[in-house]
């Protein structure tokens, strides 16, 4: 069962001496602070590239980097790992930079038929993302290729090889500085992944906020247009069909259900499936998994502050998916119960295929039976987490979610996970 000690993040003893280390180093004046032109220049150095497309991102990085540097509080730890995640993130520009330039073709490479998996989070998406994937005719984006999206530019055998090795390192850092965080949020670098990792090449990503206290660059965030963030976004899935086409795609992240208007600009034929689930139960447990992520990165993890933003931004998140649906008069969309979807896998993908247009046959099916036995519910130990380790209550979740929860149909869930009609009957009257 998972920690909710999250005040005390864990700690391996040597990761607890070296940020020590840094403790003092920063007392002396020895710890500098993240550089957007340091970080530029060094994935320059890295790949001998100079070209990192034009400069929208630039005042994305630089109001995350100052927010990282005055409110994050990170440990020795965690400024080595954003230092290295920036840098990262800068070299995949460069690599996808130059890739174009040699092969402009990129650029016109037609998609194919795309499913949004967009809910909130702790919704059953990645179950779904999963299933969906197990499908002959859909492919998601894999752990490998999230984190390594051009592995090398010019030689593929040697660059996948690469690519798997890195997957595998970061899986085993990840599994060694919190071992506890594979119950929250299994990972694993062959099955599909968020492509929250791919948002953040534009630096424009709620990702930050939920693996540090940035309340600076969220509240920047919230008044951007992410139309150009989901244009980049479409290139770096053009980059990723010419490696390894698929014949139709399945995407997920929570992050997209508050910005469905820019993602349908884009992508205006794709169709948006969203996951619902009691909010009581999903916001509590992602308020779980940020504590966890931040006490990976911080020895300041702040319970009530959680509590507050993610009830704050989840509202939010639902609130604009309405506005958007609204706007599309819901043409695109299909919704999946959470308890459906547990209850009947195979007949709720069997329904969204045909919603989509893909067919859905016995080997569709037999594979989607295999990922189920390969993915049972708490394989890796039990996600515990209550709403009022956040400083939260049932009541103050309900009168944020009502109105969604009233358009969705969505059911009160007790911590046994059963449901009960009853209050849902009075929430849709009301």
């Amino acid at each position: 069962m998972t920690s909710t000690d999250y005040a005390n993040p864990y700690r391996p003893a040597p990761i607890r001496i070296f940020n020590r280390l840094g403790r003092a180093s920063q007392q002396l004046g020895l710890a500098g602070r993240l550089e957007v032109g340091w970080l530029i220049a060094a994935a320059r150095r890295k790949t001998g590239l100079a070209d990192v497309g034009d400069d929208r991102h630039l005042p994305a990085l630089h109001t995350l980097v100052d927010s990282i540097n005055d409110e994050a509080r990170l440990t020795a730890t965690g400024r080595l790992i954003q230092r290295s995640r920036l840098v990262a993130a800068l070299v995949t520009r460069l690599r996808i930079q130059e890739l174009l330039r040699r092969r402009p073709e990129i650029r016109q490479i037609d998609l194919g038929p795309i499913l949004l998996i967009a809910g909130l989070h702790r919704t059953g998406s990645t179950l779904l993302q999963r299933l969906l994937d197990s499908h002959p005719g859909i492919g998601g984006i894999t752990g490998a290729e999230v984190l390594n999206p051009v592995p090398t530019l010019d030689d593929p055998e040697r660059g996948e090889r690469a690519r798997a090795r890195h997957a595998v390192l970061a899986k085993r850092a990840f599994a060694y500085l919190a071992p506890e965080f594979k119950a929250i949020h299994p990972v694993d670098h062959a099955e599909p992944e968020e492509e929250v990792l791919l948002l953040d090449l534009t630096f424009m990503c709620p990702s930050a906020e939920a693996t540090m206290h940035v309340p600076s660059y969220a509240r920047w965030l919230e008044g951007q247009d992410f139309s150009w963030t989901y244009e980049y976004f479409q290139q770096v899935l053009r980059v990723l069909h010419w490696q390894r086409p698929r014949r139709a795609w399945v995407l997920k992240a929570p992050q997209h259900l508050e910005h469905l208007d820019a993602f349908r600009r884009v992508f205006p034929d794709a169709a948006i499936v969203q996951t619902h689930r009691d909010p009581r139960r999903a916001v509590a447990s992602f308020c779980s998994l940020v504590a966890h992520a931040r006490g990976m990165l911080s020895d300041h993890v702040d319970p009530l502050e959680i509590g507050r933003h993610w009830l704050q931004k989840t509202r939010r998140m639902v609130q604009r998916a309405m506005r958007a649906r609204e706007a599309a008069e819901d043409r695109g969309f299909i919704d999946v119960s959470y308890y459906d979807l547990t209850a009947a896998p195979s007949a709720e993908l069997r329904r969204i295929c045909a919603r989509a247009g893909i067919a859905f046959d016995g080997e569709a099916e037999r594979r989607a039976e295999r990922c189920l036995a390969a993915n049972p519910q708490n394989r890796f130990g039990k996600h515990n987490y209550r709403l009022e380790d956040f400083g939260l209550s049932e009541r103050a979740v309900d009168a944020a979610f009502s109105s969604y929860r009233a358009e969705h149909s969505i059911p009160f869930e007790n911590e046994s996970g059963q449901v009960a009609a009853a209050p849902l009957i009075q929430a849709r009257s009301g």
